[in-house]
């Protein structure tokens, strides 16, 4: 039996908080009576292997926080485990939906997702209203001036930063709407085992903003030894922080940590105006690269076991905390690509799994620039050598001898000799882009 209580519906799904909100200020704003639901969608954590999946069990602990929250306002979260049309109709069946409200998303699978539960809900004569709140700004909001997107970082930076300069920031206080959330005894919540996952206990990044350390990132994001990033991409990766929270900070303390927010837009702007990114070179012509693809030697980069520390302390880093320093990423990235001559989409499919912030157009656009394939990405003659990256950024091995307990200068043989690799690289790169002349 339907309940007679009309209710609108806030769907959560990669803005997992309540304050400046977006979607939910706009719900609040426009609907009373929003009941706030979350979908873990099976058609995601079905392809998962790991029933400790460190991503999942953040979502359920972000989870957990926000009905706690709604539950001192009165509300409560209504959770769902299932493909997102047959979850809608669920809801259908048990409440009188007058509209639907969530956040835009720009991954492919999302955007055919989203089209899928408008059509649906259009049957029903029930509204779906979606809006920006993960960028600053997105699709067609920052083109060239003769309409077509930007390829290129710099000159697109440029652009965002003067129009951001020409506007203010706005934030949404959702909090101050909460009498129009729908007023329920607790909603039976499901347990992470319901759902088919374990708990990983992982002690997850801080969601704090420390401002001493964003204000030094200039100088200390390249030393993977020392705490001198946010570790904040899994909040930004899930929303249980806000984006203009940080670009308000950013443009306050360093201009350096602002660029990376930016590159995050630009990557998420990519993925949208060519979706053929996800499975193809963003330069056509490298899909004919001569990859090597082997095998053996693709595992021993996966286990951290290359015979070259820094590579192995990232992929050990990786492997044990689902987190790699953002020098490192593009340290083991390059010999991957270059050093071992293995396809970057098999790298980037293990980052996928194990990384604690996957997102697809940040892991897909960095993976393509690692290999030279991407927009405005390094030059495919450009070799990152590990031993001179080490003695740059890690000269004391502080960082190495943190993940390989049993360091020693020669505690394994190298896969390849880097003077050798490289050549290999730079005459397999030629020749596969010659073809197309």
């Amino acid at each position: 039996m339907k309940n007679v209580k009309e209710v609108s519906i806030f769907w959560f799904r990669r803005d997992l908080r309540l304050h400046d909100n977006h979607g939910l200020y706009q719900a609040l704003k426009g609907s009373q009576n929003v009941l706030p639901i979350f979908i873990f969608d099976k058609n995601i954590l079905n392809k998962l292997t790991d029933r400790k999946d460190r991503r999942v069990h953040f979502i359920y602990k972000n989870l957990v926080s926000l009905n706690l929250e709604l539950q001192t306002e009165g509300s409560s979260l209504l959770v769902l485990h299932d493909e997102p049309l047959n979850a809608f109709k669920t809801i259908c069946d048990s409440y009188t939906i007058k509209n639907v409200y969530t956040n835009h998303d720009y991954e492919p699978y999302a955007i055919a997702r989203d089209k899928e539960i408008e059509e649906w809900l259009r049957t029903k004569h029930i509204p779906f209203h979606s809006f920006k709140d993960q960028v600053i700004f997105e699709k067609g909001e920052v083109m060239k001036a003769d309409g077509s997107p930007y390829t290129i970082f710099t000159p697109y930076s440029k652009v965002w930063k003067q129009k951001l300069d020409s506007i203010a920031i706005q934030t949404f206080p959702s909090n101050e709407l909460f009498s129009n959330l729908f007023k329920t005894e607790s909603i039976p919540f499901p347990s992470l085992s319901e759902i088919g996952f374990d708990t990983s206990h992982y002690e997850f990044p801080s969601i704090e903003v420390d401002k001493k350390l964003i204000s030094e990132y200039h100088l200390t994001r390249n030393f993977p030894a020392i705490n001198g990033t946010s570790l904040l991409s899994v909040h930004l990766r899930f929303g249980t922080v806000s984006i203009r929270n940080l670009v308000a900070v950013a443009r306050e303390l360093n201009e350096q940590w602002l660029n990376e927010l930016i590159w995050r837009d630009f990557f998420m702007m990519i993925l949208y105006h060519f979706p053929y990114v996800v499975n193809k070179s963003f330069k056509t012509n490298y899909e004919n690269i001569q990859w090597i693809n082997n095998e053996a030697e693709f595992k021993k980069w996966c286990d951290g076991e290359t015979g070259y520390p820094i590579v192995d302390a990232g992929m050990r880093e990786l492997n044990q905390t689902g987190l790699v320093h953002n020098r490192v990423r593009m340290i083991v990235a390059s010999f991957l690509t270059k050093h071992l001559l293995i396809d970057w989409r098999w790298g980037e499919a293990y980052f996928a799994e194990k990384l604690l912030d996957f997102e697809l157009s940040t892991n897909n656009g960095n993976w393509q620039w690692a290999a030279g394939c991407g927009c405005d990405a390094a030059p495919y003659f450009r070799v990152f050598n590990p031993y001179e990256q080490t003695k740059k950024f890690d000269a004391n091995m502080l960082y190495i001898k943190k993940w390989i307990m049993k360091f020693t200068p020669d505690y394994l043989p190298p896969i390849v000799e880097h003077d050798f690799a490289r050549k290999r690289a730079l005459e397999v790169y030629k020749n596969s882009l010659l073809k197309n002349f």
